[in-house]
């Protein structure tokens, strides 16, 4: 009997469709995997696909990503079958956008699964309330909450009266520290971020296809590796397969 998968099959009534393009789905739903699974520039997913025998433009590879991404994204989510873990760890970095700071608010599970991201222009309670709010309503109420000695994680938890351990620690951390390393590499291959909008749009795509990878990582030998991996095939195939 197979192990459950990761990800749950995914409703035939609920595919994207992928009608109407020059290009077949299969080709589609490869580039968009390609654009936010690997640190490559639009260009240089035009010269894999073009080494391929697929001509298209870097443009054509950038409205797929902002079309389909998103939507693949909400499959991804919609489709997980196992729930996250009880214990977030939430964060934030600093992003310049045309001269202006943004902050790029991220949570995270004990297992280093992006649970949600929000990009916003302030660093205050506020703010911080925001994302536990909106962590709230779509995951419940956590086990254990932590965060670096930002004083709006506490103000924010207060007002909030979530009544859960809070660990305010620099040194515990360090899963949603690490979380953000892929967004920097991003950010310099991209040439810096354009639009709070498109950075938003990016992260949130971007953590949920790393989420359906993330157990290809971790595992005790090339074997279960290898049946992680294929479930994580599956499941992207099954997000991006063409409508009935």
């Amino acid at each position: 009997m197979k192990k459950a998968t990761i990800f749950a099959v995914e409703r035939p009534e609920a595919a994207i469709l992928l009608k109407g393009y020059r290009f077949p789905p299969d080709i589609i739903s490869y580039a968009v995997w390609l654009y936010y699974r690997f640190p490559l520039s639009l260009r240089m997913v035009e010269e894999m696909l073009a080494a391929r025998g697929i001509e298209l433009t870097y443009e054509t590879v950038r409205k797929w990503s902002t079309h389909f991404g998103l939507a693949f994204a909400k499959r991804i989510r919609r489709g997980r079958a196992l729930g996250c873990g009880d214990k977030w760890h939430l964060d934030e970095m600093v992003v310049s956008i045309n001269g202006k700071k943004h902050w790029l608010w991220r949570a995270v599970d004990q297992h280093g699964m992006v649970l949600d991201v929000l990009v916003l222009s302030r660093r205050d309670k506020a703010a911080a309330k925001r994302l536990m709010r909106k962590l709230l309503k779509r995951f419940g109420r956590p086990g254990v909450l932590v965060t670096d000695k930002l004083r709006s994680y506490k103000a924010a938890n207060d007002e909030i009266g979530l009544n859960v351990e809070h660990r305010q620690h620099k040194g515990l951390n360090n899963r949603a520290e690490n979380s953000h390393e892929p967004t920097r590499v991003r950010e310099k291959v991209m040439r810096r971020f354009k639009s709070a909008r498109q950075l938003q749009r990016f992260a949130h795509a971007h953590g949920q296809v790393s989420n359906l990878f993330l157990r290809c990582r971790y595992n005790h030998n090339a074997q279960q590796k290898r049946e992680a991996r294929t479930q994580a095939f599956e499941a992207w195939a099954s997000c991006a397969r063409r409508a009935a």
